[in-house]
Parts: C-alpha cells; sequence; structure tokens
C-alpha cells in the first residue's frame, strides 16, 4: 500500500541517509514527481493516448471522449501509486482564490463490493455547483448548474491525497465563470497574431507563446499576535496602529540575512513547491519588515499562472505548521511598503526567439522594434482597462506609495531607447526611402544589442518597464490573480498586432516594399505612442501635472477603473477579439464592483466593533485611573496650587481622551448610519460609489483618532498586538 504524503520535507529527510553523510537530495531528484507531467503520461499510456494528448496540448484540439478514458485510467493509476484516495476539479473563480470540490475514486462493484473507478467523463467535464459563485446576474440564484472542462495545457497534480485536474468553469450558457477561460483565449488571441506579424520576418513561426515570471511579495507574522489581531484575521490587513518607532527607515532588513524562522519555512513550501513542478528561483528579504519575496522562472502564461495560484496556497498551508501566518495584502501595515505581484510579460517563438529582445542583424533587430512599439502603442490605447484591471480595494492603498507605481500608466524605455525611438521617428520617411536612408537605418539598428546592455535599468516608479528582454507590469497587486492584468495585457496587444499587419499589408498592395512599409506605420506607432513613454520620476507631482497635459488616463477611484471595461473601445476590443462577450464584461464588472462595496463593509463593520468594544472601553478605563489619580492627588493637596500644578497635565490628558473617544463613537455612528443608506442600493455600481464615497472615508477618520490613543493609553492596557510586535516577531 503506498504511504500517504503528508509531509515534503519528513519524507524527503527520510531518504536523506540514503545519500552521502550531510548532504541534500538534488532538487532535480524530485521536482515535479507529484505533476502528471509528459514523462508520467509517456509511462502510464497507451501509445495512441499519449500522441493523441500531447496533440491536443499543441495544437489546441479537443481531447476524444474515448481516448479519454484511456488517458483517465493511466492518470488514477499514477495518482494512486503516489497515494491519491480522492479527485478534484480544480478551477479559478472570481472570488480571488482557487476553488475545488473533492470526490473519492471509490464507487459500487459487483455483489455490493466497492471499487476504484476514474472514467474519461469524470476526467473530461464535470458540473459543480455554481450557484454561490459570483456571475454577475449571468444566472439566477437558484440556477445552480455550472460547468468545468478540462484544461489539458497545464498538468494535472496531487496535494495531499487530491488528484488535482485543472479546468477552466462556465455557467449553464456558456459564459465564463472564471479567469482562466478568458485567460486561454486571450492568449490564443495574441498567438495568432503574432505569428501573422512574424511571418514578415520568419516563415518558419507557427506558434507565439506569451510568458510570464511573477514576482510574489508577501508578510510573515506571527500565528500568536495574527490570531491576537481580529482586523488582521478577518481583513488581511490592520485597520488601525500607530507606526513604530523602528521599522524600514535603515533599510537593513532588504537583502538582509533571511531569519533561521523564516528561512525553515520556505525551505518546505520550496520542496513543496518542487514536487508540484513549479520552479521557484529566487528568495530574499524585502524592503519592510517581515516582509519577503519568492519569484520563478519564467513559464507559459497560462502555466505560470496556474503555479501563482498553487504556490499562494501551499505558502499558506506550510506556514501555518511553522506557527506563521502570510499575508497577501497589498497594505497590511500603514506607513511601509505593501506587497505587489510584478508580471514580467514576454512574447517568444517556437524558434527560440524572444520577440522583445533584440538580435544580431538589422532584420532580426526590426522584428524586435516591431514588436516593442506596437506593445507601447497597445499600452497608450488602452490604459484605461490596464489599469481597471489591477485597481482594487486593497491594491488602491498601494498604488501611488513610495514602493508602487502611481495609478498613471506609463512605460518606461530608458533614456537612450527613447531616443533612438525619437531619431527613427523623424529619420523614416513616408515616402520612398533613399540607399543612404536605409542605410544610416539598419546601422542605428544594428546597435540595439549595445544601447540594451548598458541602458535598461529599472525604474520602480514606473507601472510598465521595459527590462531589457521583457516589460514589467509593477502595478499588480500581491493578493491578485495575474490572469486579470494577462488577460487585459494580451488582448491588447494581439488587437495592436492585427491592427499593424493590416496596415502594412496594404502599404504592400499600394506597391511599397515590405521593409519600407513596415518602417513606415512603426514611425506613425512611435508618434502616437509617444505620449505613454516616460522615464522620470513617477511619484514626482510634476508628473502628475505632465501626464494631464499629454491627456493620460489618471484613476485613483476604484469604481471608476472598473467602469472602463464598458467603454465603447473596451466592448470592440474584447468581442472582436473572442475574449469576453459584453454579458461576460457587464457581469464582470458588476462583480468587480460588488466585491469592492463587500470588502468596505466587512472592514466597517470590523473596525466598528473593534473601535466600541476594544478601544473605547480600554481608553475609558485608563481615563478612570487618571481621574481616580486626580481626585486622590486633591484629597492629599487639597485644592491648592501645588495640586493644581501637578494634576494640570492629567487633566488636559483626560479632556484629549475623552475628545477622541466622543470623535470615535460619533463618527463610528455616522459610519454605521451611511453604510445603512447604501446598503439600500441594488445597483452594483451605485453600491460600490457609495461605499467608496460616503463609507470608506470614516476609516481613515476612525483610524486616526484610536492611533492617537494608542500613544496616549497605558500600554499594559492595550488591547491589540502593536505594530512594533507584529513587525518585528520571528
Amino acid at each position: 500500500m503506498p504511504k500517504l504524503r503528508f509531509s515534503a520535507l519528513e519524507e524527503l529527510l527520510e531518504r536523506e541517509p540514503k545519500k552521502v553523510e550531510g548532504t541534500r537530495i538534488p532538487t532535480s531528484d524530485y521536482y515535479g514527481e507529484l505533476v502528471f507531467d509528459r514523462s508520467k503520461m509517456k509511462k502510464y499510456l497507451s501509445k495512441e493516448a499519449f500522441q493523441h494528448v500531447i496533440e491536443t496540448m499543441e495544437k489546441g484540439t479537443r481531447i476524444d471522449r474515448k481516448m479519454a478514458d484511456q488517458i483517465a485510467l493511466g492518470m488514477k493509476a499514477w495518482a494512486m501509486e503516489n497515494g491519491a484516495t480522492h479527485y478534484t476539479h480544480w478551477f479559478h473563480p472570481l472570488t480571488d482564490g482557487t476553488a475545488e470540490k473533492h470526490d473519492a475514486f471509490l464507487t459500487f462493484g459487483e455483489f455490493g463490493s466497492m471499487v476504484e473507478s476514474f472514467s474519461g467523463s469524470l476526467l473530461v467535464q464535470q458540473e459543480p455547483d455554481a450557484s454561490s459563485f459570483p456571475s454577475g446576474g449571468i444566472r439566477n440564484t437558484f440556477e445552480a448548474r455550472g460547468y468545468t472542462a478540462w484544461d489539458v495545457s497545464s498538468s494535472a497534480f496531487i496535494v495531499g491525497t487530491t488528484l488535482c485536474i485543472p479546468t477552466i468553469f462556465v455557467s449553464y450558457t456558456g459564459h465564463a465563470l472564471d479567469y482562466k477561460t478568458p485567460l486561454l483565449k486571450a492568449v490564443h488571441a495574441v498567438d495568432k497574431a503574432a505569428v501573422d506579424v512574424c511571418q514578415f520576418f520568419d516563415k518558419n513561426v507557427s506558434k507565439v507563446i506569451s510568458n510570464l515570471g511573477w514576482e510574489q511579495e508577501y508578510f510573515l507574522i506571527d500565528e500568536a499576535l495574527y490570531n491576537a489581531r481580529p482586523d488582521l484575521h478577518l481583513t488581511g490587513r490592520t485597520l488601525m496602529g500607530h507606526s513604530s518607532a523602528k521599522d524600514q527607515q535603515l533599510d537593513d532588513h532588504y537583502f538582509g540575512s533571511i531569519p533561521t524562522r523564516v528561512i525553515a519555512f520556505m525551505e518546505e513550501f520550496e520542496i513543496e513547491a518542487y514536487r508540484l513542478g513549479i520552479p521557484v528561483k529566487t528568495r530574499h528579504n524585502e524592503v519592510a519588515p517581515n516582509q519577503f519575496e519568492v519569484a520563478p522562472i519564467f513559464e507559459e502564461a497560462n502555466l505560470a499562472n496556474d503555479h501563482n495560484q498553487m504556490v499562494m496556497d501551499v505558502m499558506k498551508r506550510v506556514a501555518r505548521k511553522h506557527k506563521f501566518r502570510v499575508l497577501f495584502h497589498e497594505k497590511p501595515f500603514a506607513g511601509i511598503n505593501g506587497s505587489g505581484k510584478h508580471n514580467n510579460w514576454s512574447l517568444s517563438t517556437n524558434t527560440g526567439v524572444n520577440l522583445l529582445s533584440p538580435g544580431k542583424n538589422p532584420k532580426s533587430n526590426m522584428q524586435f522594434l516591431t514588436f516593442l512599439v506596437n506593445v507601447l502603442k497597445a499600452v497608450h490605447d488602452n490604459q484605461e482597462i490596464l489599469l481597471g484591471s489591477i485597481l482594487t480595494a486593497s491594491n488602491s492603498h498601494r498604488l501611488g506609495a513610495n514602493e508602487a507605481p502611481p495609478s498613471i500608466i506609463s512605460a518606461f524605455l530608458g533614456t537612450q531607447i527613447s531616443a533612438m525611438l525619437d531619431e527613427l521617428e523623424t529619420r523614416v520617411s513616408d515616402k520612398k526611402m533613399t540607399p543612404d536612408e536605409k542605410t544610416a537605418l539598419k546601422l542605428d539598428i544594428g546597435k540595439i544589442p549595445e544601447i540594451l546592455l548598458d541602458n535598461t535599468d529599472r525604474n520602480r516608479t514606473s507601472p510598465f518597464a521595459f527590462t531589457g528582454n521583457r516589460f514589467e507590469f509593477r502595478a499588480v497587486g500581491s493578493s491578485a490573480n495575474c490572469a486579470s492584468a494577462l488577460i487585459v495585457l494580451n488582448t491588447a496587444v494581439a488587437n495592436q498586432l492585427k491592427e499593424f499587419k493590416t496596415e502594412v499589408d496594404a502599404l504592400i498592395e499600394k506597391g511599397v516594399k515590405k521593409d519600407e512599409a513596415i518602417f513606415q506605420v512603426i514611425k506613425e506607432y512611435i508618434t502616437a505612442s509617444k505620449n505613454i513613454r516616460f522615464d522620470g520620476d513617477g511619484y514626482s507631482q510634476e508628473w502628475v501635472d505632465e501626464a494631464a497635459r499629454r491627456g493620460l488616463a489618471n484613476i485613483s477611484n476604484v469604481p471608476e477603473a472598473i467602469q472602463s471595461f464598458l467603454m465603447d473601445k473596451s466592448k470592440k476590443l474584447f468581442t472582436e477579439n473572442n475574449v469576453f462577450t459584453e454579458v461576460e464584461l457587464e457581469a464582470r464588472c458588476e462583480v468587480e464592483m460588488e466585491k469592492f462595496a463587500k470588502k468596505i463593509q466587512i472592514e466597517a463593520r470590523v473596525l466598528g466593533d473593534l473601535a466600541l468594544n476594544h478601544i473605547v472601553p480600554t481608553a475609558v478605563q485608563y481615563m478612570n485611573t487618571l481621574i481616580e489619580n486626580v481626585q486622590g492627588l486633591k484629597d492629599v493637596f487639597g485644592d491648592t496650587e501645588d495640586f493644581q500644578d501637578l494634576a494640570s497635565d492629567r487633566l488636559d490628558l483626560i479632556k484629549k481622551i475623552s475628545n477622541h473617544i466622543k470623535s470615535i463613537k460619533n463618527k463610528t455612528h455616522e459610519m454605521v448610519e451611511a453604510r445603512k443608506v447604501a446598503n439600500k442600493e441594488d445597483d452594483m455600481t451605485k453600491l460600490a460609489e457609495q461605499y467608496d464615497q460616503n463609507v470608506r472615508p470614516y476609516l481613515d477618520d476612525i483610524r486616526y483618532h484610536i492611533d492617537k490613543l494608542e500613544l496616549t493609553v497605558d500600554n499594559a492596557m492595550w488591547p491589540l498586538p502593536k505594530y512594533r510586535e507584529l513587525l518585528f516577531a520571528r
């Protein structure tokens, strides 16, 4: 009977005696052992079934139902040999998490006996109850039917005793209810559009892959302290708390020696990740105390997104074993850096070429320029929905602070590349180029690798920065599903590449040579997208003013950002590229509005409870202590000048505490009344706007008075762990 695998670390430690004393098992020995990858498929499937599933993965064809039975049998055999007793369709609903319903392989056999069974129909499609997942009005609550369908491009894996099968999730009417379905469509759209453009340069290109390398930032908090903070437990962030005397101002935590307890956690979750085939590579201390980062090797975007969701889940589980809790909230602590999830995005071909990396000759560099400029044009034309894809209730606390880009979408290229584009803009003629112009242009293009070598430093203030062979979308939030940003980015680039090819083809039909046609269109795009390029300080007021002059969007209001998906140009973008229907767009906006409103609602309710039931009683208790002290002084000294001199500071303190208590109670009452008014709204957009405009401001107002009390009330009485404890307990 196979051993059940509950602890990856314990199992690996059991293997170590088989190795040389004092050495560890190489990661490559166990990497991907809990993944039903191609090597496992080849071993457990018939040759025919193996070839069928590989063809499906590479060409996007459908799985034959008869062949699905053979695949299911092989997958079940492998899973059971590795201790699996259950299976689940694992998907990404619109809840910012993952979902799974576990079913045992067990079923009735002959004469009432029990046997393990898993059919092709169960592998390929299931019908989970969809009634409680967000749908944005696509179906009524009583219409529970939804379908999950196997995503063959992402390998099945085992967690504990459960075989997890990555799937899409759609409604009974076929509308997408998840992140994966539109992501797959967007990836397909950019693949097709990019291949068509690549044909101008290399006829051997038949596939273009959208790649992603995410950088996951997070906080680790001691479990006991976490449990003593109801706001952290219920909202993911501290709704109150005065800054610690020491936090990140010395930058001594950044890239410092990783604490022993933390490295033990990291080592175990990395082992779990490696067994699940997740190529995590980098780990380090981040800027804020108790903040860290993990980053993987680049992968195909859909698979990388699955792996990010898996890593977040693994980290949460392993952290509990080490008496930690992981915080993925974008701004869990006021006054110090929050957490992002930088999305490093690129495009590569089946011929092994990174389309955002320069080559060794003018032809390959022209291809690089073509894709670089088209990406800039896509970002320029779709800045509102790019912001809408990442601006959430939690991420809005982070954007624009000192560690994160502002809520103005701009692209950083570096001064040398920007200068090169400016020169190309003026040099390339709309008319037929002379031989001298062609020669000069080719010489300039030939210099691109040298330019990138010395001028691709990162700009931390840029939300969309070019870093040598990829763009880094830095504005994505730590808790986000990467698919939200990738859907918009890939769709926008796909649409732009289609427009580019149409314009180039039109010039060629008019008799313009191919290279000249490409140059002419690139020049137009350089000019059209110039306003989105900015290499300076994105935090400065000067940039805010300059962005306004350039006509760039500056949306800091979450409901407004969400509504950008319903602009006419947004609807056209997504529907014409077959990523969303108008019904799906409207539904997703409603879901996002409802999520925003409910998150603010929860924060308001938690803060109200803590303010009235924890903070105010504690402040009153301390105030009563001061009053008793004043009364005692009066009993001793009488109503004399000595008494007035000794008691004056305490009397002032009593007044200050009393005023803070009064303000907290009054503002909490006003906040409750504002919530009652907001909750009468049936329209989700109006509900979100009410919570944003009329409820959310109270969170900061009430916090101000609570934080003042924290500095005043006796530390022994204060009911909640303070920042100095939360941030420095390791």
